[in-house]
This record gives structure tokens, sequence and C-alpha cells, in this order.
């Protein structure tokens, strides 16, 4: 068995934090907060500052963990570490199957969506040409993550770059025009336009609609053993990451809320912000780099997931492990853990595309889009607990408060997903556990430990 190599910078780290979060969600969950708000631009920016605050205290509990130690597996293996064997197996299993692919398939159908709407393709969300151009991006970044992995690592940077191009000129552009014109002003004056069912329940159904914009950054833990001196770098770059992401959010989201009104908002999105703000060829110039945002996001994501089911084989763990830990000697990455990789993510990719978006499966669908973010935000709390009794040579603010901080506030993301999609939890938590079952049969008797 060959191992990953040290390939990878602070820079990859930093864009895969920021990359992975940034660009895709917040073009998607914009109105869809405002709809689950009410049309409060008030209670759309609390959401996002709040989960802005729950990924920034979860990622700085986590980096307190990433300081010690960097073996194959991010977050499975700091579950592995801090709770046991058992537990880290099932997250990485959870992240394998179902949280990379799920968060990667709708990434990969906003980028289909968005350049439908750039060429002007017919039923941009749910017609044959978006699902086409989907598959074909999933293949290509699939076979590019495979084939040329240091080329991943540089597509990744750079469309970190880019991505920022539409968020920090709509943020400047659109503060400034929505302060001169009032639009701002009166969209926060707004007390509501679609009524809602209360400030309290509003704020919940926001936050977890926002949760799916913020999500991604834990994939950056997902190359740690492949980082140069990752003890170092990857704790800064969570940190870092992180608190890029809520500054440009926050401003983005001033921004659009000057570009346009609430009402034109909900109904057309977030893509007829750039066309009235910038115009026709300057809105499509900036609606290719939304694209470009979306893929990096969808890169990172099938970068992380690439590296799951290698992580459960390298320690004798899940089906055919002696397959799934082979690493090919050329370009050094897992390629049979990455094909395993691209099989979930198309395979969650049609469940979203005919559960939520198309109603194939009728009442026996659940949002795959937020869900699977807060069965994470779950699963964090066991190891956050197991932190405060095992990190003994920590700080007592770094052993206790911040531990307990994260979990607060994974019980908020916890709670909030309960209050706002009712019934559908349930579909989702049938389906988790029959992934889960399949995965604890399929573990294996021999565990190898790593480090």
């Amino acid at each position: 068995m060959k191992e990953l190599s040290k390939k990878y910078g602070f820079l990859t780290a930093v864009a895969m934090v920021v990359g992975v979060v940034i660009g895709s969600g917040i073009f998607f969950k914009t109105e869809a907060v405002l709809k689950a708000s009410g049309g409060n631009a008030l209670i759309g920016i609390a959401a996002l500052v709040f989960v802005g605050i729950v990924m920034l205290i979860c990622a700085y509990t986590f980096s307190l963990i990433a300081r010690r130690r960097e073996h194959v597996g991010g977050v499975a293996d700091y579950a592995e570490a801090e709770v046991g064997p058992g537990y880290g197996y099932c997250m990485g299993w959870f992240l394998t199957v179902v949280y990379y692919p799920t968060l990667a398939s709708v990434v990969l159908w906003l980028s289909g969506m968005y350049t439908c709407q750039l060429f002007g393709i017919p039923e941009p969300q749910t017609g044959g040409g978006c699902l086409a151009i989907t598959g074909f991006y999933l293949v290509v970044l699939a076979a590019t993550n495979v084939l040329a992995p240091i080329l991943a690592g540089k597509l990744q940077v750079s469309a970190t770059v880019i991505k920022l191009i539409p968020l920090l000129l709509m943020a400047v552009v659109g503060i400034v025009r929505g302060v001169a014109g009032g639009t701002l002003a009166e969209n926060f004056a707004s007390s509501g336009l679609s009524g809602g069912g209360g400030t309290a329940v509003s704020l919940l159904a926001a936050c977890v609609a926002m949760a799916f914009s913020y999500e991604g950054w834990i994939a950056a833990t997902s190359v740690n053993s492949e980082l140069r001196d990752a003890k170092k770098t990857l704790p800064i770059a969570l940190v870092l990451g992180s608190l890029i992401v809520v500054v440009v959010y926050t401003l983005y989201y001033l921004g659009i809320n000057g570009a346009i009104t609430l009402p034109e908002l909900m109904e057309y999105g977030s893509a007829q912000a750039f066309i009235n703000l910038f115009g026709g060829v300057m809105g499509k110039l900036l609606l290719l780099f939304v694209v470009i945002s979306c893929l990096g996001t969808a890169n990172g994501l099938i970068a992380a997931g690439s590296r799951g089911i290698y992580s459960l084989a390298v320690r004798n763990e899940g089906p055919a492990a002696k397959l799934f830990s082979q690493v090919d000697p050329h370009t050094g990455m897992p390629h049979n853990s990455a094909v395993f990789c691209a099989v979930m993510t198309a395979v969650w990719l049609l469940y979203f595309y005919g559960g939520p978006l198309s109603g194939w499966f009728g009442p026996v669908s659940f949002d795959s889009s937020e869900l699977p973010i807060v069965t994470l935000y779950a699963g964090y709390i066991p190891i956050f607990a197991m932190m405060m009794r095992r990190e003994r040579d920590l700080h007592p603010v770094k052993r206790y408060v911040m531990p307990a901080l994260a979990i607060l506030s994974c019980l908020f993301m916890v709670t909030a997903a309960i209050v706002s999609h009712g019934f559908d939890v349930v579909w989702y938590l049938l389906v988790f556990a029959a992934v889960m079952a399949i995965g604890l049969l399929l573990r294996g008797k021999h565990y190898r430990k790593l480090g």
C-alpha cells in the first residue's frame, strides 16, 4: 500500500475552505432564506450571522484537534481519536456515502442550471439539458481529480480567486447603488412580504437554508495528510478561511439587497440581481464567473470525497478494503476510491433531480441539500464532548468553553432542522439509518490503527 504524498501547501488549504464554501450556496440560497423568513431581510441577515458564528466556533474547535493529528481521514480521524474506532468509522462512512456526494450533486446541478441560464437553454432547473450538462461536469471534475490531482489543487486556488470577483463586485456596487437609490433601506425596513410562521420559526428555517451556503469547510480536513506541515497549516487555514467566508457573505448579502427589491429577488433569484445591476452583457459575464465559482466548490467536494472510502480502507475497514486502499504510483491518488465517490455523487444527483426538484418519488422526498449537513452537526457533538474529557493539556478555555459552545451551536442547528423540515426529517432518517446499517455490515473485523 502506497501512502498519499505531501503535495499541497497553505494556499490550497485556505482555498479548500474558502473555495468549497463560497460560490454556490450563497447564490442558490439567498432567495430561499428570504422565503423562509417571510421576506424579512433582517431575519435573513440574522440567519447569515448566526450560522457564520456556528461555523467559526466549530472550525476553531476542530483546529485545536487538527494541531495534534495529520493522519488520513480528516474529521473521521478526529472522531476516531476522541470517541473511538467505531465512531470514527461511522463518521467516515457517512461522509463518504452521504455528505460529500449529496453536497457535490447539488452544487453540480447548480453549475448546470446557471450554465443553462447563461446560454438561454430552456427549463434550466429540471430540463434534460441541465441534467446532461451536470453529468458532463461530474465526469470532467472526477477525471481531473483522479488523473491530475495537482491540477485539481491549482483549479481550486484559481476558482477561489475567480469566484470572489462577482461576490465583491455585487457587495461594493450593490451597497453603493442601494444606499444612493434607497433600495437597501427599503428592503431592511420591510417587515415581511409573505407572512411567515412567526419570527422564531422563520429564523430557524432561514438558518437551516443558510447552512448550505456555509457548508463544506470541513472538506479541508480531508487532505490533512497531504498538506506540508499540516499541524501548523490546517488550523490556520480553517480559522482564516472561515473568517473570510463570513465577511464576504455579509457584504454580498448587503450588496444584493441594494441591487434588487425583495419581491424580485424571491421570484427571479440572484441571477436577476446581477443583470439589473450590471446590464445584460456584464451580467452574463458575471454569471459565467458564478458558473466557475460553483465548479470550484464542486471540485473541492469531489476532491474530499475521492479520499473518503480510501481513508476507511487504509484502516482495513469497509467494503473491499484491499481494492480501495490502492494508490496509483504515478498520480499519487486512490483511483478506486475516487471512482466510488463519482458513482455515489451520480446516485445522489439522480435522487435530488428526481426527488426534491421533480417530485418523482412523491412524499418520499427530502431536501438533500440541507438535512445531511445538519446530520453532520449532530455527529460533531460526541467529538466535542469527548474532547473536554481527553484533551487534558489544553487551556481550560480551549478544553471546556470552546467545545461547550460548539455543542450548543450544533444543537441549535439540529433543532432548527427539526422545526423547519417537519415530517421530511422522518423520511431522511429512514434513509440515513439504512445507509449506516449497510456500512456497519460492511465494516469488517480487522481494524488497523494509523499513527
